[in-house]
C-alpha cells in the first residue's frame, strides 16, 4: 500500500510512533530549553500557543500569557434573559482536528445539538426556506439551481482535502516560516493561488452561474465573514464549508477551550496590556553575551517589565487592534501591518420577531426557521439573523417558536437603530450590541502577508488570518509557531520549510 492511500488516522498514529522514536534518538543533542516564554494574547491562538509551547519545550519552562481583557478574545459570551449566549465564534467544523483534540484533552463536552433550519432573505422576502425533510430540500435546490449545489460541495471537498494535509505535516513536526510556504505545502501553486483570486472569479471559472453565487455562495460568505463573494477563494471555500452538516460547539461556551488550554499548559495569566517588546543584549563575565526580549506592560497595579527568551504575539498587529511597539530589532519590524480588519456588530435581542419583516405571511407560530441568511443587497441591514440557543442546553430544552420572546442574534455591518429594531421585532425588552473587528477585510490579490517570524525568537500568529480566519486557523498557526520556535531554538532545520513528508515516510516504511 502506498503512503498516499493510508487513512489520515493511520498517518497520524504512525506519526506519533515515529516522532517518539526520533525524539528518543535525538534528545541528547538538544540544547538547554529556554527559561521564560511570553505569549501576548489569550484568545484561541494565544491559549493554543501556550499549550503547544509547553508540549514542545517541557515542564521546566515558565510561560506567561498577557491579556488585558477576558480570556477567549473573540470567543465571547453575553448574558441575556438569565442565560449565556455566544457573541463571538459560534460553531466548529467537524474536520477541525485541533479543536476536537482540545476538547478531548481537556475533557470538555460538546454542546447538545438542537435541530435547525435555514432560509435565505433578499431584503424583501425569503427566496429559499429549508424543510424538515432532506429529500424535500434536495429537490428544491435541484429545481432552482440544477446540480450546482452538489458541484459546490465537491469543489469545497477538494479544497478541504488539501487543507487536511497540514495535520499530517504538523504531526510529523514540520513547520513553516511564512503563510505562503504553509499553503504551498497543503496544495502547491494551485492552492496558493486561491489567495490571489476572488471566490467569485474561481467559481465562475468552474462554471457556476452568477445567480447561484448571489443566492447560495454570497449568503454563506456573509454569515461567515460579513463580506461578499469577492473575498479570496480560500476564505471563501471555508465559508462554503458552513453548508456542511455536523458543526458543533462547546458546552458552556467556546471560550472554555481557551481557559482550559491555559490551565493545562500551567501558564501564568498576567492581566496586563503589553506596550513594547524590546530586544536587548546582556554581556556575560564568563562567556558570550546573551540576548533576551524585555516585555513592557501596564496592569492594574501599574507598569512593569519582564525578560523572556522567546515571545509569541497572538494578537493582530493592525490598525485598531494593537498598539504594541518594538525596539532594538534589526532589521526593524512594523508595529502595524498594512490592511484593515472588517467592522461587524453582533446584536443580541430578547424579543418577539416580526416575521412579516421577512415577507412571511403565515402565522409566526408556524415559522420554524432558526437561521436566516441574506443575499448581497443594499436592502439588507443584516448579514444574518439567528435564533440563539444558550451555551448550555438543559435537559428537555426545545427552541421556542418565533411567536414567543426569545434571544435572536443579528449579525450586522453597523449598530442597529431603534427604527431598525422596530421593523424587525414586534417587541423587545433587552438589547446588547457588541462591535467586533473580527477578521481581515479580504480584498485579493493581497501582495504581502505578514511573516510568522518578526525577529530571531519573536513570532507572530495572526499572519495566518490573512489567508482565512477561524478558530482552527488560529490553532494551526499556534502549532506552527511552537514547532518553529522549538526547531529554531535547537538549531534543527530539517523540518522547517520542507515539503518532503511523503518521501521521508517512504524511507521510514
Amino acid at each position: 500500500m502506498s503512503v498516499e492511500t493510508l487513512s489520515l488516522r493511520s498517518l497520524l498514529f504512525l506519526g506519533i510512533c515515529l516522532s517518539i522514536r526520533r525524539s528518543l534518538a535525538s534528545s541528547p543533542e538538544l540544547l538547554e530549553p529556554p527559561t521564560n516564554i511570553a505569549v501576548v494574547g489569550a484568545g484561541i491562538g494565544g491559549a493554543a500557543a501556550a499549550f503547544y509551547l509547553r508540549q514542545e519545550f517541557g515542564a521546566t519552562v515558565k510561560i506567561d500569557v498577557f491579556e488585558p481583557g477576558d480570556v477567549g478574545g473573540r470567543l465571547a459570551t453575553a448574558e441575556m434573559a438569565k442565560q449565556e449566549y455566544e457573541t463571538g465564534g459560534v460553531v466548529i467544523h467537524p474536520l477541525n482536528l485541533h479543536m476536537k483534540h482540545f476538547v478531548d484533552k481537556l475533557g470538555i463536552s460538546m454542546r447538545q445539538d438542537v435541530p435547525s433550519k435555514k432560509a435565505v432573505f433578499d431584503g424583501n422576502e425569503l427566496t429559499f426556506e429549508e424543510s424538515d425533510w432532506f429529500i424535500v430540500n434536495f429537490l428544491r435546490m435541484l429545481w432552482r439551481y440544477g446540480l450546482n449545489y452538489l458541484f459546490m460541495q465537491m469543489w469545497v471537498e477538494s479544497v478541504m482535502d488539501k487543507f487536511m494535509r497540514i495535520y499530517q505535516y504538523q504531526q510529523y513536526g514540520y513547520s513553516f516560516t511564512s503563510v505562503e510556504r504553509l499553503l504551498h505545502a497543503m496544495g502547491g501553486d494551485d492552492f496558493l493561488s486561491l489567495m490571489n483570486r476572488t471566490l467569485e472569479e474561481t467559481m465562475r471559472a468552474e462554471g457556476f452561474p452568477q445567480i447561484f453565487l448571489n443566492h447560495v455562495a454570497a449568503p454563506l460568505t456573509r454569515v461567515t465573514y460579513g463580506q461578499s463573494v469577492r473575498i479570496n477563494s480560500l476564505a471563501g471555500a471555508l465559508s462554503l464549508a458552513a453548508a456542511d452538516s455536523g458543526h458543533w460547539a462547546v458546552d458552556g461556551g467556546n471560550k472554555r477551550v481557551c481557559s482550559g488550554l491555559l490551565y493545562h499548559s500551567k501558564s501564568e495569566l498576567i492581566q496586563a496590556r503589553v506596550t513594547n517588546v524590546a530586544f536587548k543584549v546582556r554581556p556575560s563575565k564568563t562567556g558570550p553575551s546573551t540576548s533576551f526580549y524585555e516585555v513592557n506592560y501596564i496592569g492594574d497595579t501599574g507598569a512593569g517589565h519582564s525578560m523572556y527568551d522567546i515571545v509569541v504575539i497572538a494578537t493582530p498587529l493592525h490598525q485598531g487592534k494593537s498598539d504594541i511597539s518594538f525596539s532594538g530589532l534589526s532589521p526593524p519590524t512594523a508595529s502595524q501591518f498594512p490592511g484593515i480588519y472588517h467592522q461587524v456588530f453582533s446584536v443580541l435581542v430578547h424579543g418577539v420577531l416580526n416575521t412579516s419583516y421577512l415577507g412571511v405571511t403565515r402565522p409566526s407560530s408556524e415559522f420554524t426557521v432558526s437561521e436566516v441568511l441574506t443575499v448581497d443587497s443594499e436592502d439588507n441591514v443584516m448579514y444574518s439573523l439567528t435564533s440563539l440557543d444558550p451555551v448550555h442546553i438543559p435537559s428537555g430544552y426545545s427552541r421556542p417558536p418565533a411567536s414567543s420572546a426569545k434571544v435572536w442574534k443579528v449579525f450586522s455591518p453597523r449598530a442597529l437603530s431603534q427604527d431598525d429594531l422596530a421593523r424587525m421585532f414586534l417587541s423587545w425588552d433587552s438589547v446588547s450590541q457588541t462591535p467586533w473587528l473580527a477578521y481581515p477585510t479580504y480584498r485579493p490579490p493581497r501582495r504581502q502577508i505578514p511573516p510568522f517570524i518578526l525577529h530571531k525568537r519573536l513570532y507572530y500568529l495572526s499572519a495566518v488570518e490573512w489567508a482565512a480566519s477561524s478558530m482552527e486557523m488560529s490553532a494551526i498557526s499556534a502549532r506552527n509557531a511552537a514547532l518553529l520556535a522549538h526547531h529554531r531554538w535547537h538549531e534543527q532545520t530539517g523540518r522547517i520549510d520542507q515539503e518532503d513528508l511523503h518521501t521521508r515516510l517512504r524511507g521510514e516504511l
